[in-house]
């Protein structure tokens, strides 16, 4: 009997639509060759939904979503939306309702992609980022005194649990021990300055590490310095761990030296409940309904969400199909210069899985 799994569906806003129905096309056709079934279902939600009916999320929306065996996103921002609205209505909502607390985030140079990063090969860009993604300054904890007068004040807290810190840190050593690559774990941190959370940080980081994982080589880096390090010498890396805002700041440093954000996939992973998978780029209305947009960020998501699944097989041989269509096929990962249409790159995608 064929392995069968629940995806939900959220297209999103603007273009998130359109990359998520080539990701589905790749998925199909991996389902057919490597014999799984997958039962998809389609969400609305987003900034149409919202300007609509009100509503971000409906009553009941997580607990159907915990449903799920992942879910599969397109992209969440709408230009008749106020900022932070949809993000933190859903993004935000979903990440800390489902526990979500890894973000996962393969920095990784194609065959045929071109990098900022002078002289730098495939060889030289290959590490993941795993970011604390359910603690720290997201957690909105902090107000305002005074809002809107001279003596305002504004507060935002980072909180940091032993809990949260020890489980991201213990992902993180597993990661660097199944990609057998350098087998180093970089922490990513500000010990000298967040000597609180980074001291939090960087004790368990040696206790789990000495304790659990002799085998693994520890470093550390400030994260001015990694900053600066995955620009010039990104071959350093194999696996970076670090907080929240830390992650999302060096995750989008990361998609630009892998290429941009049309090549740039991740995933918000409970290893426990249910995870969800996204291209990193935004929504770019701009390019809504134009079919220019490059849908390989979202296909390398739909990769991610396979082999997190337990698909080893069909995840290897969709990235194998990305890696030879970067490298033979495509003039640019830019929207309208890649020379073939959206509808297009998925289509040579799915042919060559």
């Amino acid at each position: 009997m064929r392995k069968t799994y629940k995806i939900a569906v959220i297209g999103g806003d603007g273009t998130g639509p359109e990359v998520v129905a080539e990701g589905i096309k790749v998925l199909k056709a991996a389902s057919a060759k490597f014999g799984f079934v997958l039962n998809l279902k389609d969400y609305d939600y987003g900034g149409e939904r919202y300007k609509r009916t009100g509503e971000i999320l409906p009553e009941g929306a997580v607990e159907d979503l915990k449903q799920y065996d992942a879910i599969y996103l397109g992209a969440i921002g709408h230009p008749d939306v106020k900022p932070g609205i949809l993000e933190k209505g859903i993004l935000l909502t979903l990440r800390f309702a489902l526990d979500q607390y890894i973000n996962l985030r393969p920095v990784k140079l194609y065959p045929g992609v071109w990098t900022p990063l002078k002289d730098k090969e495939p060889k030289d860009i290959d590490f993941v980022v795993v970011r604390e993604n359910t603690e720290g300054l997201y957690t909105g904890s902090g107000g305002n005194l005074k809002k809107g007068t001279p003596d305002e004040v504004a507060i935002q807290t980072s909180i940091n649990t032993r809990k949260g810190v020890e489980r991201c840190l213990r992902f993180a050593f597993e990661i660097a021990r199944k990609r057998n690559k350098n087998k180093k774990l970089t922490l990513c941190g500000k010990t000298n300055v967040l000597t609180f959370a980074f001291d939090l940080w960087e004790r368990a980081f040696h206790e789990i590490g000495e304790k659990e994982y002799p085998d693994i080589q520890r470093d550390y880096a400030h994260v001015d310095a990694t900053s600066m390090w995955m620009i010039k010498n990104p071959e350093w890396f194999d696996v970076i761990v670090t907080d929240n805002m830390f992650g999302d700041i060096i995750t989008d440093l990361g998609a630009m030296v892998q290429g941009g954000m049309g090549i740039a996939a991740g995933g918000n992973l409970n290893p426990e409940g249910v995870s969800m998978f996204e291209p990193i780029g935004g929504s770019a209305p701009k390019y809504t309904g134009k079919n220019v947009i490059n849908p390989l960020a979202a296909i390398c998501a739909g990769q991610m969400m396979m082999d997190f699944l337990g698909e080893k097989e069909a995840a290897a041989a969709i990235e194998k199909a990305v890696m030879k269509v970067t490298g033979e096929k495509l003039k640019s990962m830019a929207a309208g210069k890649m020379g073939y249409s959206t509808t297009e790159v998925g289509d040579l995608v799915a042919s060559l899985v």
